[in-house]
This record gives structure tokens, sequence and C-alpha cells, in this order.
């Protein structure tokens, strides 16, 4: 039985890192020696209160601050991804972090740690819109919820491994490490200068007029993108508590950093043996229930925090709310990605960024007021409070999405598994857009009436050479959904699922 187990298990895992593209795992290798290296984030609170003797009020407008510098370059950085390019943007944006991490922990004057800590804000988020740019551009639409999650992985391995260690070496010195992270920082930057190439897709004639089409006014009127971005940034508030609340509250209860990092450090440990198989389970389910179910288990989650008196029931609250942030992660990247045009992932990506951004500005300073006036224990309510609204938020959104189309999941057996590979020229499908599950795409047999080739549509270009027989023009259905590789027009007036 057990070599029945074992030979299953290394089944799943080859099936689970198969198929996808070298770039990928250049930029998944990127991802984890950064998270290596993580340390500003989950030691801010700790550093100031234990090691600077500052008020939790006092960390709290610190960590907006850093907060602040994130909203601020998640816009910024979204329109350079979709201008100068995803590398570039990736390059000038890691190096920067790596010298204002540096700097951070040299600053002993109480204003130029706020100001350093806004520029390592805007610094180090700038990156993010790139990374998750460039990923969608090089993972075929069927691979990316597994992509993302493997990405994720990454993050959280780094992650287990850097609160550990870190804690430990926060217990000697601080200032290593901040020094640490600023170097693993520019180690990201040589690995995407040498073995990543530009991603952005190549442009036509046509293609340049939509994307000078998508602004930021665009992003800002898909009302139903708006809807995802402010429904992820109360799920965010909930994920920010674990540097930012977690820590305050542990060290009033006379907890060391490094007691902090062995119990946070279980969130880690945790994506790392679930992550995979996990989302294995839910790559094809329904995405309103994921995301109603992971938005109530966070809340609640983070909520039992109030209960915890030792470091072991600290441990068993991060394990409940990191079941729901398994789940919850890739779900909410696979929306925020189908929901965006090719050609301004940028901006969306930076938009959606913003609502994380925003969370790291707001969270700090409700934990320290929270903290400070009423104690702890209102903090983990509000949490229970929070991950309910969102519940019923995605509720009420995902079954909008759902009658449109957008959300229905589908396994990816049928669909054309092609990006960027130009059809044949007597077939019907569009060069990018994926085949319905139920019908035939050979080049030979005619297209249905309402197939989406029209050569009137707005979306699919006509085929090169002229059809076999004549096809009557139609509207085009409903965009598929997870992993649809078409994403429509941004700005359209019927209500497209555009971000």
């Amino acid at each position: 039985m057990s070599a029945a187990v074992l030979t299953g298990l290394r089944r799943a895992a080859r099936e689970s890192v198969s198929g996808l593209p070298r770039e990928f795992w250049w930029l998944w290798t990127s991802t984890l020696i950064n998270r290596l290296g993580a340390f500003v984030a989950t030691f801010m609170a700790l550093y100031l209160t234990l090691d600077r003797g500052y008020s939790a009020s006092y960390a709290g407008l610190v960590a907006s601050l850093h907060g602040l510098g994130g909203v601020v370059s998640s816009l910024g950085s979204g329109v350079m991804t979709d201008r100068l390019g995803r590398r570039p943007t990736l390059l000038v944006a890691q190096v920067c972090t790596a010298v204002s991490v540096a700097l951070l922990g040299f600053m002993r004057d109480p204003v130029a740690i706020a100001a350093v800590a806004f520029l390592v804000g805007m610094a180090s988020n700038a990156s993010r819109p790139a990374v998750q740019a460039m990923m969608a551009d090089i993972v075929r639409p069927e691979d990316r919820v597994r992509a993302f999650s493997l990405n994720y992985w990454a993050i959280n391995l780094g992650f287990a491994v850097s609160s550990a260690g870190a804690g430990l070496v926060a217990q000697y010195s601080y200032l290593a490490g901040f020094i640490g992270e600023a170097a693993l920082t520019l180690v990201c930057a040589v690995l995407v200068f040498l073995k990543l190439p530009e991603s952005r897709p190549v442009r036509t004639a046509v293609e340049q007029a939509d994307e000078s089409a998508v602004r930021l006014g665009t992003v800002l009127r898909d009302g139903r993108f708006m809807s995802v971005v402010g429904l992820s940034f109360l799920v965010a508030l909930l994920f920010q508590q674990a540097s930012v609340g977690l820590p305050v509250a542990m060290g009033r209860d006379g907890f060391s950093s490094a007691d902090y990092g062995m119990a946070v450090a279980v969130n880690g440990v945790l994506i790392m043996v679930l992550q995979i198989p996990v989302t294995r389970f839910i790559e094809h389910r329904d995405p309103r229930r994921l995301l109603i179910i992971s938005s109530v288990v966070a809340g609640y989650g983070f909520g039992l925090t109030a209960f915890a008196g030792s470091i072991g029931l600290y441990a068993l609250t991060v394990c409940v709310w990191t079941l729901a942030e398994i789940v919850n992660a890739p779900t909410q990247t696979g929306l925020v990605v189908r929901l965006s045009p090719v050609h301004g992932r940028g901006r969306y990506q930076g938009m959606y960024m913003m609502s994380w951004a925003g969370a790291a500005l707001v969270a700090p300073l409700m934990s320290g007021v929270i903290i400070d006036r009423f104690g702890a224990r209102w903090l983990w309510a509000t949490c229970a409070v929070l991950g309910t609204v969102a519940a019923l938020g995605y509720g009420v959104l995902m079954r909008r999405l759902t009658g449109d189309g957008a959300a229905t999941p589908t396994a990816p057996a049928n669909r054309s598994t092609s990006r960027v590979s130009p059809a044949p020229a007597n077939r019907s499908t569009s060069p990018v857009s994926p085949a319905p599950a139920n019908r035939s795409t050979s080049p030979v047999s005619p297209a249905p009436a309402n197939r989406s080739a029209s050569p009137t549509s707005p979306i699919s270009p006509a085929p090169s050479t002229p059809r076999r027989r004549p096809v009557t023009p139609a509207r085009r259905p409903p965009s598929a959904v997870v992993g649809a590789a078409v994403p429509p027009s941004p700005g359209c007036p019927d209500g497209s699922t555009s971000r």
C-alpha cells in the first residue's frame, strides 16, 4: 500500500510541474529567492516596538506609510509594465528595493525611518504587476491556476524559511536582516537580467490602438473588476494581520520575536505541503463557492486568535486561516487574470495590487488603534466580521459573473491550448480564442452559425484565406471562464468581463 501511495504522489507531483515553460521556472526561482530574504514586512512591527521601543501606534504608522508607498507605485508600475515592458519594470523595482531596504537598516531618527519605509513600500510593490503580467504572458490559459499556485507555493516556501531563520537573526541583529534582504533582492535582479526575456505580447496595429484605449479610467469604469478589487481589499485586510496585528499581540502577551517566527512559520509549512494537492482538487471547481468559503474561514480563523494563550494555540489559529489562504490565493488570481484584457494587463494588475497595497496601508493603522484603545480581542472580532462581509460580497458578485459566463469552471481538455500561435488558414476559430468544448474544431468542418469567428467580430480577426463555406455572422457568445485566452475589449457598454 505504501508503495502505491508513493507512486501516486510521484505521479501527482510530476503532473503538477510538467508542461510549464522554462521562463516560468526562472521567474519562479526569482520569486523564491526574493521571499527567502523577506524581513522588513514580517519583522518591522517587532523591530520598532521591541528593539526601538516605539508604541504600537507608531509601528502602525510606519507600516501604513510602507503600504502607502505600495499604493502610489502600484498604478505607476502597472503603466510601466504595459508601456516599457515586464522585464525593465522588474529590474528597476528590484534594484531600488535592495538599495532602500539596506538604507532603512541604518536609519535611527523616527522621521527618517518613516520616510525610508515609504520608499521601501514603493520599490517593493512596483515589481508585483510585472510579475503577474509576465506569468500570464508565458503560461497557457489552462495552466494558469496551476502556475499561480506553484508561484504562491514558492512565496510561502521562502516565507517559512525566512520567518524561522530571520526570527533567530533578529534576536542578535536586526541590521543583519535588512542587509540580508537587500543582498538577496539584488540576486533576483541579476537572475531577471540574465535569464528572463521580455514577455510582452507582440502587438499588431489594431492591438496597439486597443492598448491606447486601456487607460486607468477604463479600469475604474469596469464595475465588475472594481468589485473584485474591493472584495480583495477586505480579504487582504485579514491576511495583513499575520504580519502587523499578530506580532504586536504576541509581543504584548510576552512572546519573543523567535516565538512569533516559529508560530507564523506554520503558515509557510502548511502551504508547502498542501498548496499543490489542494490546487489539483479545486482547479475546476466552482470559484464562487471557493471564494465564499475561504473568506469565512479566513475571518473566523483570525477571530480564533482571541482565545490563544500559548505558542501551540497561536500556531493552531495559523493553521485555520492558512487553509483559507491556500484556496483563496490561486482562485482570486485566476479570476483577476480572466477579467483583464491582454494588452492592459499591467494596468489591471496594478489596480488589483493596489487593493493589497491599500490593505497594507490601512491594516497597520487599524490594528494599532484597536489594540492600543480596546485590546487585541476586539481586533480579532473585527476580522471575523470582515470575513463575513467579504463572503457575502463574493456571493453576490460571482452570481452575476456566472450568469454572464465569466466564472463557470470548465475542464481544459477540449480547449485549444495555444495562446499565441496562429490557427491554420482555413480554420474558423480565432488564433487566440479557445474553442467551445462541444464544438468541432476541424479545419474542414463548416463553422456553426453562432461561432465567434465572424468577419465582423470585434475580437477575432478574419481568417487569412477564404473559408470553404460561408458563415452567417453572429454575436460572440459570452467569454469562457477558467483560463479564457481572449479577454473582451475593455469598457464595453454591454458589460463585458474585461477587468
